[in-house]
């Protein structure tokens, strides 16, 4: 007998409450989700990203994307795709007579502005320095002292668990549940809702596993069915935000490479273009070789293009997501909306993975930062988790003055929330705050 899976609903889904509070009942001018947006935007962690690496060098001669930029680009992206859907939900009469339907596309812009948040310096390279360290560098000797599930958190470490993490923890002397954002924008960026047990890419640590078991049972998430390898099913909001996060960095990735002369114009464009069939989009193709036509600025050409490539594949994902809502709501879906595309998208979307893998990320000036990422990573690690683990030193006195009073731990704590607050330190950092340190600690530049 093949047992119905529970099918989630609006409702329970997209409740105002907030962490570390109960619902607010006090009437705001802005709904709760805008207020999410706000709350986000004005954070100091939020603006740290303009300084933490995307892909490639910050900044040069041509301004590239950091952190901060690409996170408003997908914020913009996932509002389109969450708005199509709110208005597709209403249309169709499968609202549940929920006025926060109309609220999707807020949601998944706020979870977009956040997905990034909990990054390391260094762009990618930053999560494989921390988990470099606890597996072949110095840091095996501290995980002696820990469970299995704690080693695995600092061993798998993730960007994600960590946004989850910087969004909900109460860090000291920070008001209760993070952010106080709402439960729907936080699920929002839980991709891969799971610990660390057998797993590099997860959902939370095992210090914030209450918070995360408490979101999940309040939105009315079911427990995920074998074989997804999930703890829940995705919360649904999550394939929007991970689509736009899917298109805005493929597609944009391209421009830069164009931009710093990595790519030519040629095969830049032709990339581009690919996403089209010359046949069944004859109309569209020639409007775009039109407008090419007419502006000669071939950056322009390029942007217009790339503007145009965007659209569509929203248009496309939404459509997508709307066709599996079914899947989506019983967590029987078990692709990503990019993976879904149609043949010719699909096959556009994979050239340029492809070119994105052997042109853009093993480029010269991308594997330097990786390289300057692990080597300064790695020695903050070092040198502040020693600090941690020996107070009384002399060298850890000095090291005392850097470490905000938000990640101090007392004496008695255990071995991984001491370690744990160390990451929490430097995951926070921008590119050039760890460079700087690393030089003071090291004396480089003195004298």
């Amino acid at each position: 007998m093949v047992l119905k899976r529970k099918t989630m609903n609006w409702k329970d889904l997209l409740i105002p409450q907030r962490t570390g509070q109960s619902i607010d009942n006090i009437n705001h001018r802005r709904t709760e989700f805008q207020r999410d947006y706000d709350r986000l935007i004005f954070s100091a962690p939020f603006r740290r990203m303009q300084n933490k690496t995307q892909v490639f060098p910050l900044p040069g001669a041509v301004f590239v994307h950091n952190r901060l930029t690409h996170s408003l680009e997908v914020s913009s992206v996932g509002r389109s795709l969450g708005n199509i859907i709110g208005a597709k939900i209403v249309e169709s009469g499968e609202a549940d007579e929920n006025k926060y339907v109309e609220e999707i596309g807020s949601i998944v812009a706020s979870a977009c502005l956040a997905h990034d948040m909990g990054n390391p310096p260094f762009g990618h390279s930053g999560e494989s320095a921390i988990s470099h360290f606890f597996t072949n560098g110095a840091g095996q000797e501290y995980l002696k002292d820990m469970n299995e599930l704690e080693q695995s958190d600092l061993i798998n470490f993730d960007g994600n668990a960590n946004a989850f993490r910087l969004l909900t923890h109460s860090f000291n002397g920070r008001r209760d549940g993070g952010f106080a954002l709402t439960f729907p924008t936080v699920a929002s960026i839980i991709k891969y809702p799971r610990s660390s047990q057998g797993y590099k890419k997860i959902g939370y640590f095992q210090q914030d596993k209450a918070s995360f078991d408490y979101i999940m049972q309040r939105l009315n998430i079911p427990k995920a069915p074998e074989g997804l390898g999930l703890e829940y099913v995705r919360y649904p909001l999550v394939y929007l935000v991970e689509a736009a996060d899917d298109i805005c960095y493929q597609i944009m990735d391209i421009e830069d490479a164009y931009k710093l002369g990595i790519l030519f114009y040629d095969e830049t464009r032709e990339l581009l273009m690919s996403f089209y069939d010359k046949v069944e989009d004859r109309e569209v193709y020639d409007r775009l070789d039109e407008v090419c036509k007419m502006v000669t600025d071939r950056h322009e050409q390029v942007a217009y293009i790339r503007s145009k490539v965007i659209g569509r594949l929203v248009e496309r994902c939404s459509q997508i997501f709307w066709e599996n809502r079914e899947a989506i709501l019983t967590g029987t879906y078990k692709n990503t909306l990019i993976k879904d595309l149609p043949p010719t998208e699909s096959a556009a979307m994979e050239a340029v993975k492809k070119l994105s893998v052997n042109r853009i990320y093993r480029h010269q000036s991308v594997l330097e930062i990786e390289l300057s990422g692990f080597t300064i990573i790695g020695s903050l690690l070092e040198v502040f988790i020693e600090a941690m683990k020996n107070p009384s030193l002399y060298y850890s006195k000095l090291l005392s003055p850097y470490v905000p009073d938000q990640y101090k731990v007392g004496k008695d704590a255990s071995t991984y929330d001491k370690l744990l607050s160390v990451v929490d330190m430097i995951s926070g950092m921008t590119d050039l705050y760890a460079l700087d340190l690393f030089k003071k600690i090291k004396g480089i530049g003195i004298g």
